[in-house]
């Protein structure tokens, strides 16, 4: 009995140990969290009329650019938080890669545009911004927690993929990752 209670509290461990490793957006390719072996199918979304912004669509990720894709919601209070670190991480990375943030909120329907638009203009948001309203994006990418961020090379390749709030020292560096530096 007790060499049963060993193995699962050693399985119990291995389990924990790999969830942390993918929360920390360290993982190994094994587990998710390394480049993708295949590019992304990219998606055509629409983006929302705000600061930096404009109304019409965007194909996410951008074929033949690098691409940084920030996932958050307006209801989101980690993404609030972490607004002033993707502002200083735009600033640093300018136009190297096409930064995006994008909502799965439905807007349009149960949020409206002027929300986010609000949202967006009263945490300092001043790039490209886009709801995937059906998060078919956002199930390419693997997302499963908010925010996320996924730094795309202009092969289409997952090279940084991370959830929850970083620094702008951690979102330059993971986007530097697509920037092949």
């Amino acid at each position: 009995m007790r060499r049963r209670h060993l193995l699962a509290g050693l399985a119990s461990v291995g389990v924990l140990g790999g969830a942390g490793v993918v929360a920390s957006g360290n993982a190994p390719d094994a587990l998710g969290g390394g480049d993708a072996a295949e590019p992304i199918e990219p998606v055509t979304i629409a983006t929302v009329e705000a600061p930096g912004s404009r109304d019409g669509e965007v194909t996410l990720p951008a074929p033949d650019r690098p691409t940084f894709i920030d996932f958050f919601g307006t209801w989101c209070a980690p993404c609030s938080e972490q607004m002033p670190d993707l502002v200083a991480a735009h600033d640093r990375i300018g136009d190297e890669a096409l930064f995006v943030s994008v909502t799965t909120e439905d807007v349009g329907d149960a949020v409206s545009e002027e929300t986010v638009a609000e949202w967006w203009a009263d945490h300092d948001g001043d790039w490209l911004v886009a709801a995937d309203v059906s998060a078919e994006l956002a199930a390419r990418l693997n997302v499963g927690g908010y925010p996320s961020a996924r730094a795309v090379d202009a092969t289409g390749r997952v090279r940084w993929s991370t959830s929850g709030t970083h620094t702008t020292e951690e979102f330059v560096d993971g986007i530097e990752r697509a920037l092949d530096r």
